[in-house]
């Protein structure tokens, strides 16, 4: 938002594309952290609200959405801005990459009788290189893997090769790495934040809510862990600490998906809690992002 309401140095407006997978969902509000009815105001975003929580949304129309969103800021002579965790969604971007096709009967056939140790061996031997990719337990990409492999007769790995590989691009990519216990303490306060804003209840209207959440949007850090308290699973206390311990995680692991693009510009950001950028890195992320090469 600071970026934005300052504009890149020669002075064009900065408009925001959030590449987060759970913000495209309506009705998931407190618990994906979206941007404020305010901020959305003041400063343009795009990729929020497309879809319904019982709908499901692609990597590839994250893809279709994004790029739309890229020329019609373009087009006004306004500046895009792409931010977010979701690195496949930034990936997708930022080197177009080639994204396979959804195969809903494979799927569906897959998912019926197999138990995740089942299909993940099924994987190891049909694909052992997307195998080696994930982990054992992760049930939603092992299922799209093997979806790909058998419906599309191509290994899974074979159309994500290119993930390994980081080829010039015309994007200007900038991280902002804050020390681990900083990171750790903001997550743990958001969170704070979020359940004083009503995050419960809002979890509680979509565990109820007719026609259901389609499987992706089921995986939302924070109400997968509350449809968890509300079946009875665990105790509010329970599902909260295990929101923030797997938020946690989540958020090393992005960490290392992003530190393996050696074109990210790191700067070190030594945030205190409520503060914004101070303007020396401030300064610093513009030049990054707008300065001429």
């Amino acid at each position: 938002m600071e970026l934005a309401r300052a504009g890149t140095p020669d002075g064009q407006a900065i408009e925001i594309i959030s590449a987060d997978s759970m913000g495209v969902y309506r009705e998931m509000d407190i618990g994906t952290a979206k941007p404020s009815a305010a901020d959305r105001a003041e400063i343009p975003h795009w990729c929020l609200d497309l879809v319904s929580p019982d709908e499901e949304y692609t990597v590839r129309r994250y893809q279709t959405d994004a790029c739309a969103a890229l020329e019609n800021i373009a087009s006004r002579g306004a500046q895009a801005l792409i931010v977010g965790g979701a690195g496949l969604y930034i990936r997708a971007v930022v080197d177009d990459i080639d994204i396979p096709g959804q195969f809903p009967q494979v799927r569906q056939d897959l998912d019926a009788d197999n138990s995740t140790e089942q299909l993940y061996s099924q994987l190891c031997e049909l694909d052992p290189v997307a195998a080696g990719r994930m982990e054992p337990a992760n049930r939603r990409r092992i299922l799209r893997a093997l979806e790909v492999t058998l419906g599309s007769g191509k290994p899974f790995s074979a159309f994500g090769a290119g993930l390994a590989v980081y080829p010039p691009t015309n994007f200007r990519q900038v991280g902002l790495r804050p020390p681990r216990p900083l990171l750790n303490e903001r997550i743990a306060k958001r969170f704070e934040r979020q359940l004083a804003a009503g995050l419960v209840g809002e979890a509680e209207r979509l565990y109820h809510r007719p026609g259901g959440l389609s499987k992706t949007a089921q995986q939302a850090l924070a109400y997968k862990e509350l449809f968890s308290y509300f079946r009875g699973e665990l105790t509010l206390e329970e599902a909260v600490e295990l929101a923030l311990s797997r938020t946690r995680k989540f958020s090393r692991r992005q960490l290392r998906w992003f530190r393996r693009d050696t074109r990210i510009t790191w700067l070190d950001a030594d945030l205190s809690e409520g503060d914004g950028l101070r303007q020396d890195m401030l300064k610093a992320v513009s030049s990054a992002l707008f300065s001429q090469v």
